[in-house]
């Protein structure tokens, strides 16, 4: 997916760039980038491949390259990033958290108006680059920007580093968040609030669908109002975000908190206690625990210290490894137990499979799971979910493909918690797996847990929704 920072203060920003940029760690991990702008020595930026590493440790030793009072950083999922871009517009740099689907007929249309490309990202025309030339073929950055919103397939949510100032501009239907920040002398912008507390900022806006501002070191300028209509992603609440970030106001933390506890109130279920799958499955969990009335125990721990998230590499090989590896189960925590477990979602089911065969081998009477969110249907096509190329890599689509001969036909049925065909899906997972007993949270106790109107949530993912 990817995350962005950016900082503008009356002194200098390195500081709080670096380590605004690296609380949106959590969101990516192919490249990670930093520019920033000076009055006398202009732009400055610097790009690092972070398959192999951390974005603190590729950075540090560069800060002292870094000057100026205003600055953007990027962990990235797909380009190398900033941009650094000479045009009528001025020179600015640019970050994107984007996903274009229509963007070899967009770079068809840019070279027959006789414009080139020079960044690429795996052989490939680099999205945020031509973010960035749609951007100049207006005639001031709101007309640019507009253009962008225009003309892509997905989605776009960008800061763009100017010689006045940080633009910033959320996605047309604010599928990806922007938060602002603010503390004494500087405003600071960022896809991840849970950026701006130790840096000492409190949260001054949610940046609208649409809307342009411009931040200076001492005030903000609304350049575009925000649209009415807005698709914001509900899966930012169900897995990406960090538990103490807020999107529309609405905690992560709470949100998973509110699914586990209305599950966990309306569950049947015999067990003995309840735990969550770390990190994203623990908020829904504790809920659960409480809404049930049974003890939490934490009978799965992660070793958090060199094991990322493991849907973000690209080889599906290095997937299953870090999956197995990061999670150790504790046998005397399980051993004889009724034990259900919540997770946030089950997309291969690769991590399921090796996760209930752990936890019977190290002794559990009973393997129960409970997950956040209903059953991934479709595959997203509004933002970089995950690394999939195919619908058939999730294995909702691959059980359909079995019953049905395609893999495309009924969606609309196994999508429809409890009709004939959604029970009999989710009873193959769990027999395939071998799962005592298997529910997934509906749609309407999970936005009614997130606690905003359905027409603002994109859940296409679930039910197929949302068009562009």
């Amino acid at each position: 997916m990817g995350g962005f920072f950016g900082t503008i203060s009356k002194g200098a920003c390195v500081t709080d760039l670096f380590y605004g940029t690296d609380y949106n760690s959590h969101l990516g991990t192919r490249r990670g980038g930093m520019a920033t702008y000076d009055k006398e020595e202009g732009f400055m930026r610097s790009i690092h491949n972070l398959e192999n590493s951390y974005f603190r440790t590729k950075f540090e030793a560069q800060l002292g390259k870094f000057k100026g009072n205003a600055g953007v950083g990027i962990i990235s999922d797909t380009d190398a990033q900033p941009i650094v871009i000479n045009s009528h517009l001025g020179k600015f740099a640019i970050v994107t958290v984007a996903k274009i689907n229509n963007i070899n007929e967009l770079e068809q249309e840019l070279l027959a108006a006789n414009m080139h490309f020079s960044e690429l990202s795996s052989g490939k025309t680099n999205q945020t680059e031509l973010v960035a030339l749609l951007i100049t073929q207006g005639k001031d950055f709101v007309e640019g920007i507009e253009n962008v919103y225009e003309k892509i397939k997905g989605s776009c949510s960008m800061l763009l580093l100017t010689e006045d100032g940080i633009i910033v501009a959320r996605d047309k239907w604010g599928r990806t968040p922007i938060v602002i920040g603010k503390k004494e002398g500087a405003f600071a912008a960022t896809s991840e609030s849970s950026s701006l507390p130790n840096l000492d900022y409190e949260i001054e806006k949610y940046v609208g669908p649409g809307e342009i501002i411009r931040l200076r070191a001492d005030g903000m300028e609304q350049m575009r109002k925000p649209q009415e209509g807005m698709q914001i992603c509900s899966f930012l609440w169900v897995y990406y975000g960090f538990p103490v970030s807020c999107y529309e106001g609405k905690n992560v933390e709470e949100v998973r908190f509110m699914s586990g506890f209305k599950m966990g109130q309306k569950d049947d279920s015999e067990v003995d206690c309840a735990c969550g799958i770390p990190d994203s499955g623990v908020g829904m969990a504790l809920g659960y625990a409480e809404g049930k009335g049974v003890p939490y125990h934490r009978a799965i721990a992660k070793y958090t210290p060199t094991w990322p998230r493991s849907f973000t590499p690209a080889n599906q090989e290095m997937r299953s490894l870090v999956a197995k590896m990061k999670l150790i189960p504790n046998r005397a925590m399980l051993e004889g137990k009724r034990i259900l477990f919540c997770d946030d979602s089950i997309v291969r089911g690769t991590q399921l499979r090796d996760n209930v065969k752990i936890l019977y081998d190290y002794g559990a009477k009973e393997v129960h799971m409970r997950i956040a969110c209903p059953p991934l249907i479709y595959a997203c096509p509004f933002i970089g979910f995950t690394s999939s190329k195919s619908p058939l890599e999730l294995i909702t689509r691959r059980i359909i493909k079995e019953l049905e001969g395609d893999e495309n036909k009924n969606l609309e049925k196994y999508a429809q918690t409890d009709s004939p065909e959604y029970k009999k899906m989710v009873g193959i997972i769990a027999e395939r797996f071998g799962l005592s007993s298997l529910k997934f949270n509906t749609l309407e106790t999970l936005v009614e847990a997130i606690g905003l109107p359905k027409c603002k949530v994109c859940t296409h993912c679930f039910d197929g929704s949302s068009h562009y």
